[in-house]
């Protein structure tokens, strides 16, 4: 990989991940701020979730079949900015339901096109290593926007959260418009329906279990910053906890090539898996303790870092030439669609009924059952791909 090129894809990356560094530990409080309770904010936040279900699935059928994958990370990102405007107009929970769920469907998508694409550029450099070194600059991107409008924030108001996303909507826009096209032709083979490869058990078995993995992170995008301030915690230090947790997934992407050539992918998630049942129980456990939350965000690196990097490469085995964007989009679907929902949505409930520490402490079985279905379900699997 060329180094210009390298920098296109990393800079988009890191856009990308401001965008999300804003909106994850911010946009909650924000919606608090407008006098919506939990489970009105679970739904609002859970749109993001419930749209990529279909949305991805979608654009990664087109981008499949046009072979344009960067025309279109362009023209999602372009109605993206769009979409977002109409905020500044949404002032009840209905108007506010309609607007994020226009901007939901192209955003969402946005990401799983970039993660193709980029897989696609890597693939015609065979041995490239540089998913890694490439996505670590999306979490430098999310811990600058963390640290920043923490202290913004602390300084003038809540509302400046709507402003930052909306000029980093539009820089992600700009960052697209320098990625190049990359051509995949179809394989040698017979190209075999997707449903094919969905059928495969150890796909099946994959896919649930990232799910369940996801589910319990669905509860901390949406609600981890409202726990933390109702136990009086500042706007800067979540910023920090939050940016703790992704300096740690930097050096965790930094050591992934290392560490995939000592053990394989299934092995990664499984002790990705392991520590997320640690870490949701210590989150809701010990939530007064700053040591031990520091602990808790120290244990990101495992639970999002290798875990993200180990289930893509998964996806990319499992789903050959024919089906790449749409292989991405469907793990997204599934996982952050599904599993996100169901984390976002029944945490908005389970909050309002028995309380944010123990909904917390109790999202720990979700990952415990997903590395029971992975141990068990996921066998048979090549290493060091």
């Amino acid at each position: 990989m060329t180094p210009i090129l390298f920098w296109q894809l990393a800079r988009f990356y890191f856009v990308y991940y401001f965008f999300v560094g804003l909106f994850t530990p911010y946009w909650g409080l924000y919606l608090q701020s407008l006098q919506f309770d939990a489970l009105q904010i679970g739904i609002l936040l859970s749109l993001f979730q419930f749209s990529r279900i279909f949305a991805p699935n979608f654009w990664g059928w087109l981008a499949d079949h046009t072979e344009e994958r960067a025309k279109w990370i362009r023209f999602t990102a372009f109605v993206g900015v769009i979409g977002f405007c109409g905020i500044f107009w949404a002032n009840t929970f209905a108007s506010m339901l309609l607007i994020m769920m226009a901007m939901s469907i192209f955003t969402s998508s946005t990401l799983p096109l970039a993660e193709s694409l980029t897989l696609g550029h890597l693939a015609s450099h065979k041995g490239d290593s540089s998913y890694s070194r490439i996505r670590l600059w999306g979490s430098i991107g999310f811990i600058c926007a963390a640290f920043f409008l923490g202290f913004i924030i602390d300084q003038l108001s809540i509302n400046s959260v709507v402003w930052a996303l909306l000029i980093t909507q539009a820089a992600i826009f700009i960052s697209s418009t320098s990625i190049p096209e990359k051509k995949i032709k179809p394989e040698d083979t017979i190209r075999r329906p997707i449903i094919s490869v969905i059928k495969n058990p150890q796909v099946m078995f994959l896919l649930v279990g990232c799910a369940l993995m996801v589910s319990s992170h669905g509860l901390l995008y949406n609600f981890y910053s409202i726990f933390l301030k109702s136990n009086n915690y500042s706007n800067f230090m979540i910023g920090s906890l939050w940016s703790i947790g992704v300096i740690c997934e930097i050096f965790i992407f930094l050591l992934m090539p290392k560490i995939l050539k000592a053990i394989n992918v299934r092995q990664v998630i499984l002790i990705s898996l392991a520590f997320a049942v640690i870490r949701f129980y210590l989150i809701g456990a010990y939530v007064d303790h700053l040591i031990i939350l520091i602990f808790a965000q120290i244990l990101h690196a495992a639970t999002f870092g290798s875990f993200h990097v180990a289930s893509i490469h998964i996806v990319e085995h499992f789903f050959n030439k024919d089906h790449h964007a749409r292989g991405q989009s469907l793990y997204n679907s599934i996982t952050y669609g599904v599993g996100g929902a169901i984390g976002g949505l029944g945490g908005g409930y389970m909050i309002e009924s028995f309380g944010a520490e123990m909904t917390f402490s109790l999202s720990a079985l979700l990952p415990l059952l997903g590395f029971l279905i992975i141990f068990f379900g996921l066998k048979d699997f090549p290493k060091n791909i």
